[in-house]
């Protein structure tokens, strides 16, 4: 079953990451090497079919390869290696409305959730869910069994997750006053105005928690302190808008919150290796020579 699955992941791409005609599910397919690329994770599961994926976010790194599930419950600014390929992964991208009719239906039968704040969980696939997986991109094949059968087979596997190690922390992603809730709705919001000047009294305002324990549980779910999440998420930016346009570097720091082009430079360095014109300009030089695989930044999660 992995090889029909892989097969139809390669059939429906149509470059290294593929949005379905299925809500809620994108393909992942590479076949050659590409160099490590910048992603925002969203609240998602991720069904590595063939391949291996090194992701790193802030002072975490973690691998996921053939025949195992990661589960990110945040918003989360991380970068991604591509560590063994051919690469072949089935990305269902949580809808907490879902989950928690089905919780409704189920009664929310089964363990409680836990405490934490929804941190990055992986397990194996088990061949139940690796059934249900198949016969929900299988519905790319027959494009009028969609509408009828997608949210059915998705309702399954949200069913069968429940019953693996993922379960917990999916049960926790459901309640809405949940310290993942609280901690996803800091992460969302500091993603939307990234660029404004932020004080963690801020941030712990709209997360509704002490400072010292949004800092804690913050860091425990994305590996990385509020404003380091935040500095990140403008030098991705920045460095997508450099690869992307005609503009300088100067020009791309004010846009994203610096105030200090020095500050900028140096930290984009760190970041990246080099300075900001020299580093957009070997990724596009790599984007001109790389193909249908290759991709320097991704602004959105996969």
């Amino acid at each position: 079953m992995p090889d029909r699955l892989s097969a139809a992941i390669a059939r429906h791409s149509v470059g290294l990451w593929s949005d379905s005609a299925v809500p809620h599910l994108t393909l992942v397919t590479l076949d050659e090497p590409v160099p490590t690329v910048d992603l925002l994770y969203l609240p998602m599961v991720c069904f590595t079919i063939g391949g291996a994926k090194r992701m790193v976010a802030g002072d975490r790194s973690w691998v996921t390869g053939e025949g195992e599930m990661l589960l990110n419950s945040v918003v989360a600014p991380v970068t991604a290696t591509f560590e063994q390929v051919p690469y072949r992964s089935v990305v269902l991208r949580l809808d907490g409305r879902l989950l928690a009719d089905l919780l409704l239906e189920l009664d929310a039968a089964g363990p409680p959730a836990g405490p934490g704040p929804g941190e990055q969980i992986g397990a194996p696939i088990t061949p139940e869910l690796l059934d249900a997986v198949t016969r929900w991109v299988g519905l790319l094949d027959t494009p009028d069994d969609i509408r009828p059968l997608a949210a059915r087979i998705e309702g399954e596997i949200l069913y069968r997750l429940l019953g693996t190690p993922l379960g917990p922390a999916l049960r926790q992603f459901a309640v809405a006053d949940s310290g993942a809730a609280r901690v996803r709705a800091a992460a969302i919001w500091i993603s939307e105005y990234f660029a404004e000047p932020l004080s963690v009294d801020t941030i712990a305002k709209v997360a509704h928690m002490s400072t010292a324990t949004l800092h804690r549980r913050f860091k425990a779910a994305t590996g990385m302190s509020p404003l380091r999440f935040q500095k990140q998420l403008r030098l991705q930016e920045a460095r997508r808008l450099l690869v992307a346009g005609n503009t300088t570097a100067a020009l791309v720091a004010e846009s994203v919150g610096y105030v200090s082009a020095t500050q900028f430079n140096r930290e984009y360095r760190r970041a990246y290796g080099l300075p900001p014109a020299q580093d957009a300009a070997r990724l596009r030089r790599r984007l001109a020579d790389g193909g249908r695989n290759s991709v320097a930044i991704r602004p959105a999660s996969r």
